[in-house]
């Protein structure tokens, strides 16, 4: 059995969550492995735009992005400069009119709330390139600039549910198919028990 089949996405509230992923220091046949096994996963996922190397038990400090039907690797990810100030985003629907975006997580599934977040941030990261670590750094604008923060949260053990706490904001689930809303502090108990 190859070993990404092996592999599935940790839910809430699995301890393993909270860990601060390491470093990854060089290129190992074992690091190549472990990013194709994320990418096949991430790429199975219906709903999944991003997915951190924690959510599928790899204590390493890498995720990727899905967009378009591929998948770009972030190794090492930093956030360099952030501007403006954080808040909340804006989607425009079809009828002109605009909603506010509900962040999802693939370790809470059926899960929504909104988040502040910078909405045009300076990353830094590496890539594989050959054997060794390549460095990159671009300026992310809207939903990548979210999911990657989204996603380096995720190393460091932060979840999205704990700036939803923190800043007061909207959370909701979904029961027997509809919205409702539910407070943060309900879902993070589950953690304590």
């Amino acid at each position: 059995m190859v070993e990404w089949a092996m592999r599935k996405i940790i839910l809430f509230p699995n301890p393993v969550l909270r860990k601060r992923a390491v470093e990854v220091k060089k290129v190992s046949n074992k690091l190549v492995k472990e990013v194709k096994s994320l990418k096949t996963i991430l790429l199975a996922s219906e709903d999944g735009a991003g997915l951190a190397a924690s959510q599928v038990g790899i204590n390493r400090r890498f995720f990727g992005i899905k967009e378009e039907g591929k998948v770009r690797i972030y190794i090492n990810p930093k956030m360099k400069a952030s501007f403006g100030k954080k808040e909340y985003a804006m989607l425009e629907k079809e009828d002109g009119s605009r909603e506010g975006f509900l962040e999802g997580c693939l370790s809470f599934p059926g899960i929504y709330g909104r988040v502040k977040r910078w909405l045009k941030i300076e990353a830094s990261w590496q890539i594989i390139f050959g054997k060794k670590l390549m460095s990159k750094k671009v300026v992310l604008t809207d939903f990548e600039a979210i999911v990657f923060q989204h996603e380096k949260d995720h190393l460091d053990g932060i979840l999205f549910v704990d700036h939803v706490k923190e800043e007061a904001g909207k959370m909701f689930g979904q029961k027997e198919g509809e919205k409702v809303k539910m407070k943060p502090s309900w879902l993070l108990a589950k953690e304590k028990k």
